[in-house]
């Protein structure tokens, strides 16, 4: 079973477009796991616009499930990770001033930084994966930063899925099958949906993990979150 792990940046920007707790990140959080969620996701930037630091900490409280925090790796961010010591750690480029995930990593060019960075989460435990695209040079070279795996970049995939499916799929089914061989854990994310979902799991060998936030909340605001999070669960069945 592929694992769905919800991020829920969006539901944090919502309450913050008011100020106040409504929506309740944590009751959304404990509900989004009771309709069946695998994992949470958070995406801690340094504006805090979505996802704030306090945040990260009271979630660690209360998430039963997988939890995951992505981010760019400066030593705020460091600090938090170690401190929150989450399951998952996600290594992402992203500028501060960054609207959402645009680019995988230059494993080879920020080899060293990587390997340290990942040297200290393995020591406390947490797994590592490091967001790349489907580059066969990058993927040889994460191995060498000691990552437990990677997750895959799949904008270019979604944005491709319309027009021809089978060859957006096909430099992510390359991929996987070379993460595989390396000994990589696989996962995936960015503008997965419910249109494009199954097929890429279907085709895509090794897939361990989806990250999928903002399809997830806008699909619920028609379709009821506990709805929605079942038929994403199906999805990947």
């Amino acid at each position: 079973m592929i694992k769905l792990s919800v991020n829920v940046n969006k539901i944090a920007t919502l309450r913050n477009a008011r100020g106040g707790s409504v929506p309740n990140l944590l009751e959304a959080v404990k509900n989004i796991e009771r309709f069946g969620a695998d994992g949470i996701t958070v995406h801690p930037r340094p504006d805090e616009r979505h996802i704030t630091y306090k945040d990260v900490y009271d979630l660690k409280k209360v998430v039963s499930t997988e939890f995951n925090i992505e981010g760019y790796p400066n030593q705020r961010f460091i600090d938090l990770v170690l401190e929150v010591k989450p399951e998952q750690v996600t290594l992402v480029p992203d500028l501060p001033d960054a609207l959402t995930s645009d680019a995988g990593w230059d494993t080879i060019k920020h080899h060293e930084m990587l390997r340290k960075v990942i040297l200290k989460f393995k020591a406390e435990g947490i797994r590592t994966s490091i967001f790349i695209e489907t580059d066969a040079d990058m993927i040889k070279a994460a191995v060498k930063t000691g990552t437990d795996r990677i997750e895959l970049y799949t904008e270019s995939y979604a944005k491709e899925f319309d027009a021809d499916k089978k060859a957006a799929v096909e430099p992510f089914v390359t991929s996987c099958k070379l993460a595989v061989e390396l000994g990589l854990g696989i996962n995936a994310g960015h503008d997965l949906n419910l249109e494009n979902l199954r097929y890429f799991a279907l085709q895509c060998e090794g897939l361990l993990e989806v990250s999928i936030g903002h399809a997830l909340v806008s699909d619920a605001l028609y379709l009821g979150l506990e709805n929605v999070v079942r038929m994403y669960k199906r999805e990947l069945r």
